[in-house]
């Protein structure tokens, strides 16, 4: 099967790239332009033309890439023409009309890609993450990941474990011959230096994680203290709305911010306070878990309405900054209690020390996106497979310190295979689909 799409952006452009990989792409540029063929890896100016007359859709640049030495494994083409919807749709038109000949879908040139052995996961993770990197910080982890030090790492370790499970299989093919000393001592300490090794990279504040996916802010509060307000403020536009109304916001309403080349996702969240309002009331368990699951609070609360006897009490800690609002109606002095936490004062309405506030964000976001691991995790899967590793590593050493060889070897195996699916070197069929989803069209 061949497939097309346009690679670059939707709409209208100077340029757009289309992109064609499969056994009929020779076929289409020979059909589908004038003049000789082009030589391969050559930028060569075309007239293309619409199949089945000589009407010219237009003139641009047609480069050839035959397979194996292309980015899909495959023969390839790319179309360089003028990006105008109608000559898009009219290439497409065209090249659909050849044989075995569809649209691609989102993702599909890369996985060809990694089925080809072109790519591995880790890497083809790293170019959707290079496509959709926002701020500096996402650029710079892409481009790590994409070097190879990652894999390179992940795929050793692997080796590694092989070769112990080499050694624990000979053992049980061969019971009765003996297996030398320094043998079985090495495999007890090369597991444990594997294991370690994981314990080390899986101990890293998941600020891979962080960076791809944006440091985590939750804007909590009581009832119309100012937090939509301050979302819209830091947004530089109106997210949220905003009214005098208490319980205006219901659901978490998030914001993705570049702070200073920091990724920030900032959500405000529903007031804190009672209610017999069923819709409120999952508004405020879902502020609740946001700001569990924040990796920062913003506390948001004016002088009338501080008491630390209800919801403050338990939500202020050292991932905690708090805001006291609206101090152009005037305050009396605050409490001790609450002056240990060195909280701000402001007017949201004045745009008053919210330049104070944003700067003690950037403090708390600095040792955040710090890490001294060479190895970086950026997805969820990867800390799974890295866990899962480490518990069959637990679980082998202690069998095989039993004397039961048989299963410890089983552990071992999976310990094996789950170091495997971070990079794809096992069967991985299972979470292609929503790898690959995540592209976009042409890529």
């Amino acid at each position: 099967m061949t497939i097309y799409a346009l690679s670059s952006g939707s709409g209208v452009s100077g340029i757009a790239v289309i992109r064609i990989s499969g056994p009929e792409t020779r076929e289409i540029i020979t059909k589908m332009t004038s003049g000789y063929f082009p030589k391969a890896k050559q930028a060569t100016l075309k007239k293309i033309i619409k199949i089945g007359s000589k009407e010219v859709i237009d003139q641009g640049i047609v480069i050839w890439f035959p397979g194996p030495e292309s980015y899909t494994g495959e023969d390839m083409a790319e179309f360089h023409v003028h990006g105008s919807i109608a000559v898009v749709k009219a290439i497409h038109a065209s090249v659909s009309k050849f044989a075995n000949c569809r649209l691609a879908e989102p993702g599909e040139f890369t996985k060809l890609a990694f089925q080809n052995g072109k790519v591995n996961l880790l890497k083809a993770e790293s170019i959707s993450d290079l496509i959709s990197a926002e701020t500096e910080i996402q650029r710079q982890q892409a481009i790590k990941i994409m070097s190879g030090r990652s894999s390179e790492k992940f795929n050793s370790l692997r080796e590694k474990l092989l070769k112990i499970l080499s050694n624990i299989e000979a053992k049980i093919d061969f019971p009765e011959d003996d297996l030398p000393e320094d043998v079985i001592k090495n495999i007890k300490i090369e597991s444990e230096k594997i294991r370690n090794e994981i314990e080390k990279i899986l101990n890293d504040q998941k600020v891979g994680e962080r960076i791809r996916e944006g440091f985590k802010i939750a804007i909590i509060g009581p009832a119309n203290a100012g937090k939509s307000s301050l979302l819209n403020y830091l947004s530089n536009r109106d997210v949220a709305i905003v009214s005098e109304i208490a319980g205006t916001t219901r659901d978490v309403i998030e914001a993705h911010l570049n702070l200073d080349g920091y990724p920030v996702v900032i959500s405000d969240t529903a007031g804190i306070r009672e209610s017999k309002n069923e819709i409120e009331k999952k508004g405020i368990k879902l502020a609740l878990k946001s700001a569990e699951d924040a990796d920062l609070n913003i506390i948001v609360i004016e002088p009338k309405s501080i008491d630390f006897t209800g919801f403050l009490n338990d939500l202020v800690s050292e991932k905690s900054i708090i805001v006291i609002n609206k101090i152009d109606l005037g305050y009396e002095s605050i409490n001790q209690q609450i002056s240990k936490f060195n909280p701000i004062f402001l007017s949201i309405k004045n745009e008053t020390n919210l330049d104070e506030l944003i700067n003690r964000i950037k403090e708390k976001l600095k040792n955040k996106f710090v890490s001294s691991n060479e190895t970086l995790i950026t997805r969820e899967r990867h800390r799974q497979s890295l866990e899962a590793c480490v518990q069959n590593l637990k679980n082998f050493e202690e069998k095989n310190y039993q004397g039961d060889f048989d299963k410890a070897a089983e552990d071992l195996r999976l310990a094996t295979r789950h170091l495997g699916m971070i990079v794809g070197k096992v069967d991985v069929e299972e979470i292609l689909g929503s790898i690959f989803s995540d592209f976009c069209i042409g890529k």
